[in-house]
């Protein structure tokens, strides 16, 4: 049965324009004016912004679920959760951990994609680390932190069926700069990040092919004005993307700006980073092996000042964003939308509403509020 979205304000070509959309078979078949035909099923976009999916390239869970102990059925209570926010499509983030425990988490992965499917799409695994340096672990168990290893990658991603997509490393690991372009050969898209790198040898991992950087400005060594470090090498690049977290806690508002400014709306990423408190009240809660604390919605590993991912969603990352730079919904939609599926190379099936693409949309209300999500053509909200 054909699906129509009705009288909406359709995102096309970074600008609204009113249209009707024809959806068949989880495609968009056709855009334009006075598009029905009886017997279909109609949504309605009356006074509603019909948007492009949201996509989270980098989040450790929410509603209750770590993405480290996620069975299969906790990764789609994480699929719901997130078309609840407007996300129709995202990448489950394993934080490093043991062997045994990420092929575990990958099996678990395996078991989502044989089960019912009712929410956001889960593209595939995100793997933060365990290449990643000791002085900027972040929330990283140091003890399970490891050189770049190729045959540990190729293992996961035999697991994985080919769905490990992003890799972060610090690049001033030992063998990180060839590595970089072997995981490009096993179809994984490398981000740069939780790494003390010097300028150069960022620049060199950005020339073998690094196409982002991890939350930047987190978890990283910072610019300073003789020796501009990892930071200043992704704000400088022309071609790497680089990942924010806009909860406000992060990132100040003008650090935010800044970085819009020397990169261009085309090469920044939005994530939420978000951890299984993403959704719920303040209280104890996990992240992979750590204890973390969250009080007034600010993650902190367990007695420390250490951040431990957010409870940040794509929603309220798409107000903040235009709260903090006080740029139009047109402008910083693609953030959340077209980079990233340009980043992870899906571009020609997701991130904007085209003819041909997936049915991958959002219908929000004039004050942003998700009002309905679609995947692949169907109201999962």
């Amino acid at each position: 049965m054909k699906t129509f979205v009705k009288n909406g304000m359709v995102y096309r070509n970074h600008c609204f324009q009113k249209a009707d959309i024809q959806i068949d078979d989880g495609k968009i078949q056709t855009i334009g004016p006075n598009l029905f035909e009886e017997g279909s099923t109609l949504v309605d976009g009356t006074g509603m912004w019909v948007v492009p999916g949201f996509i989270d390239i980098h989040t450790h869970g929410a509603d209750g679920v770590d993405v480290n102990a996620a069975t299969g059925e906790d990764f789609e209570k994480i699929c719901r959760f997130q078309a609840r926010q407007g996300t129709t499509s995202w990448l489950a983030s394993v934080l490093t951990d043991t062997k045994e425990q990420t092929l575990w988490c990958i099996e678990q992965y395996n078991r989502w994609k044989q089960g019912e499917k009712k929410g956001a799409h889960l593209m595939g695994i995100h793997l933060e680390g365990p290449f990643l340096s000791t002085e900027y672990k972040g929330a990283m168990p140091e003890h399970l932190l490891q050189k770049p290893n190729t045959d540990l990658v190729r293992e996961y991603q035999k697991a994985a069926g080919g769905d490990i997509r992003y890799l972060t490393i610090a690049p001033e690991l030992e063998g990180a700069i060839s590595f970089i372009s072997q995981m490009k050969e096993l179809g994984i898209v490398v981000s740069i990040g939780h790494s003390a790198a010097s300028y150069e040898t960022a620049m060199e991992a950005i020339k073998a092919g690094a196409a982002s950087s991890t939350h930047t400005g987190n978890a990283m060594k910072l610019l300073h004005q003789r020796f501009p470090a990892i930071w200043g090498a992704a704000l400088e690049s022309d071609t790497l993307y680089c990942e924010m977290i806009c909860d406000g806690l992060h990132l100040h508002p003008g650090v935010i700006r800044l970085t819009i400014k020397a990169k261009g709306l085309d090469k920044v990423v939005a994530v939420t980073d978000s951890i299984m408190a993403a959704g719920l009240p303040d209280g104890n809660y996990k992240l992979g092996v750590n204890d973390v604390v969250v009080k007034d919605g600010d993650a902190k590993l367990a007695g420390k000042e250490n951040r431990a991912g957010s409870t940040l969603t794509t929603g309220k990352a798409l107000k903040n964003l235009l709260s903090f730079t006080g740029k139009s919904l047109e402008e910083i939609l693609p953030l959340l939308t077209e980079n990233p599926a340009r980043l992870l190379g899906v571009y020609d099936r997701i991130g904007s509403i085209e003819e041909g693409k997936d049915a991958d949309l959002v219908l929000l209300d004039q004050k942003l509020e998700v009002c309905e999500t679609m995947v692949k053509g169907l109201c999962v909200l």
